[in-house]
């Protein structure tokens, strides 16, 4: 796994954009414009990929360890900061509310449409079926296993 698959997870893991990235790299002072971030998250074949090297990779966990936690004057709670983050994702327009999942009753699902949804279906009996005999197929054969039985 190089250091851009690393970036990119840590990037849609924790929900970021390419702004806060470059917020959070500012907090242990290392300056990088969108279009330099934007090149690691390109495809490998892509022509103006860029290879995330191990200093961009380190500066960004020391900022984001500031980012999350805070600093030793101010603290915080790494739980709140990420709850911001998911209240700034502008929901889309077109999107309909994720229904949640939920089992639906046994009744409606025993249901048909000519039934009640409370009665259930009584399945027919089949007749009971007696199992066939067993037939022999080889007959049974006493082995000495190489022994000579002088009785």
């Amino acid at each position: 796994m190089t250091n851009n698959d690393i970036f990119k997870k840590l990037r849609v893991a924790l929900m970021l954009r390419d702004d806060q990235i470059v917020e959070i790299l500012e907090l242990v002072d290392f300056r990088i414009s969108k279009s330099e971030l934007g090149a690691f998250f390109r495809d490998e074949k892509h022509e103006n990929y860029m290879e995330c090297g191990d200093q961009v990779l380190r500066n960004f966990l020391n900022g984001l360890v500031i980012h999350l936690r805070g600093t030793k004057e101010n603290p915080k709670n790494p739980n709140d900061v990420l709850a911001k983050h998911k209240a700034e994702i502008p929901k889309k327009d077109n999107a309909k509310p994720r229904a949640e999942f939920k089992p639906k009753p046994k009744d409606e699902e025993c249901a048909r449409g000519d039934q009640k949804p409370g009665q259930k279906k009584t399945a027919a009996k089949k007749p009971f079926k007696k199992p066939a005999p067993k037939v022999q197929i080889v007959e049974k054969v006493k082995f000495n296993f190489g022994k000579n039985k002088k009785s």
